[in-house]
């Protein structure tokens, strides 16, 4: 019970910092404080789980930094019942602050020995995320159209396959959006693709960040 507390109040912190810092979204703030962050990192960084900063997962990943989860959260504008593709499921736990802001979230992980353990983890939290191992560069056609896809790695340049995933704009629903940062190994710039039509995408660029490197057909290596 006094662990409990004791991580209710670095979470608290967590999201004070967050607001400090520029981020906004009331819906995205509660979704961070209702994650057990600590749950998602290694056993020697629980200390240091509530912290706001990347940690190391094994296998040269990272847990990202609260705040770019915030930010690239915050950009997507997640409406419940949104169909949301993660590029890159890593520790999980960018998927579980999409699964408290309501989406239905679909998860690639690149990794086999990561996507095994995390799978496992979300299942454990009462996350439902459906989760695959493969090359999330050409995304999930037979889970398309999805609202929002959120791509955890630096890329070189937008993926071809992933724009042709986003919802098309119609009478009911709003078009999709893909936030991926884009850039070269040094660092990238977050991107935000909006589907305006058939084949129109309106594009905004954002502040800088540094993510690992996108592997696979359409990633940067």
């Amino acid at each position: 019970m006094k662990e409990n507390a004791r991580y209710q109040r670095r979470r608290a912190g967590l999201v004070a910092e967050l607001q400090q810092k520029g981020i906004t979204d009331e819906r995205v703030l509660n979704a961070i404080a209702a994650v057990p962050r600590h749950r998602f990192v290694e056993d020697a960084f629980v200390n240091r789980a509530y912290n706001d900063e990347a940690l190391p997962i094994g296998l040269n990943q990272t847990i990202s930094q609260p705040y770019t989860v915030a930010f690239q959260t915050q950009l997507l504008d997640v409406q419940p019942g949104d169909r949301i593709l993660e590029i890159g499921t890593g520790s999980g736990f960018q998927a579980a602050v999409l699964c408290e802001l309501g989406a239905r979230v679909f998860s690639i992980e690149r990794h086999r020995a990561l996507y095994t353990r995390t799978k496992a983890l979300l299942h454990t939290l009462g996350y439902r995320v459906q989760t695959r191992c493969g090359d999330g560069t050409l995304g999930w056609p037979s889970y398309a159209p999805f609202d929002g896809i959120i791509v955890t790695a630096g890329a070189a340049d937008v993926p071809p396959a992933l724009p042709d995933q986003l919802r098309r704009p119609d009478d009911n629903h709003r078009g999709g959006s893909l936030v991926i940062p884009v850039g070269n190994k040094k660092g990238q710039y977050m991107n935000c693709l909006t589907c305006t039509g058939p084949d129109t995408f309106a594009r905004e660029t954002f502040q800088s960040f540094r993510f690992v490197p996108l592997v696979g057909e359409g990633g940067m290596e």
